[in-house]
This record gives C-alpha cells, structure tokens and sequence, in this order.
C-alpha cells in the first residue's frame, strides 16, 4: 500500500535506525479520535509484561482489545496496509500473519502510567513468534506531558514521534520504553506481527 494513495500526507518514511521507522499519518486525527471513543465503551484491564504476568514496577497501564471485524474492521486494514509498505520499503522480513488482536494501552499521570524498558519477544507460542512491532499515537502530544515512547536502536534511546497517528514500526527485538507520564494520558495501538524465528 502507498500511504499516499490512501489520501494520508505523504509515504516518506524516517528511519529511525536499522531496525526501526516512522510512518507519518497512517490515522487521521478523526480516526484517532473514532479508535478512542470505541476502546473507551470496552472493558479495560490491568496492562501485564509479555508473559502475561503483572508487574506495576515494570508496566502500569490500562490495556483494550479491539476486534479486527465489525466496526473496527477498517482499523486492522488499515495496519496491514501500512506494514505491508513498510515492510515491503524497509525492513523486508518473513511476516506470516497478525497472531494477536489489536491492542489500546492508555498510560495515565493518575496511575502512574509507564512501561519501562523491555523487548516485545517471549517465550510464550505469540510472543517468540513476534518480528514486527508497530505502535500509533492516539493522544494529542499536547494532551499529556511525559509518556515519551523511546527505543534503543543504536545504544542510545531516541524518541518517538508525538503527532496523532503517526506510527513507529520496529523490529520486536528492539528495546523500547514509554516514560512515566506526568499529567494526562498517552494513549496508543500496538499491533504485532508475526513469522518465522529470525535467523
């Protein structure tokens, strides 16, 4: 898919190292806006780590789960979309299929809201599956102070962009953090993608 042709602003993607990339726009600010309303009539649950366990040293969150038919269809076409482009531009792995449902985490300055540095990779049947990593911003950035997601692709952390629907895809290797955020709430989808063990 060329996010161009899909009326978005623009397929120029900014590598942010080898093994990780943002792709401007994949939602409008309206979708964000339609994805947020949806996941706020669903019940919520405590955000646990990778193997399901929960750690509020670790990760504090509250955690959705859209469904990828019905009215949110559009929302999991669009995520195929976008990684096939990007996958297809820039990373060029062995993907397979989407193993996990579509996920809304909102971090917020009243929990305490974090997840400190961790690799999406596990031991469990999906996780040690995972190649992909793509995470859309679904907060205003001035919506909230703190919650920065960073990843560490080169020894240093680099941060994320803040614009409504902006997505970072990267390698689910890659360690990542979101930092305590500090007033408001950061909310935004993850979705993995999943293949053959790397090599």
């Amino acid at each position: 898919m060329d996010v161009r042709a899909e009326g978005h602003r623009g397929s120029d993607h900014g590598a942010m190292g080898p093994f990780a990339v943002t792709v401007p726009a994949v939602f409008t600010v309206a979708e964000c806006d339609r994805v947020l309303t949806v996941a706020a009539q669903r019940g919520h649950a405590d955000a646990g780590l990778v193997g399901g366990a929960v750690q509020h040293a670790i990760r504090r969150a509250d955690i959705f789960w859209l469904d990828d038919d019905g009215e949110t269809a559009w929302v999991m076409e669009r995520i195929v979309g976008t990684v096939a482009d990007i996958n297809r531009r820039h990373f060029h792995f062995e993907l397979t299929d989407f193993g996990e449902r579509l996920q809304i985490a909102r971090y917020s300055a009243t929990r305490g809201g974090h997840y400190d540095w961790h690799s999406d990779m596990g031991n469990g049947p999906l996780a040690r599956r995972r190649k992909l990593t793509i995470v859309v911003q679904l907060s205003a950035a001035d919506s909230y102070e703190g919650g920065a997601l960073e990843l560490n692709p080169a020894g240093r952390p680099v941060a994320a962009s803040r614009e409504r629907g902006d997505a970072t895809v990267f390698a689910s290797f890659l360690l990542h953090r979101v930092q305590p955020v500090s007033a408001g709430i950061r909310a935004s989808l993850t979705l993995w993608v999943h293949g053959p063990a790397f090599r």
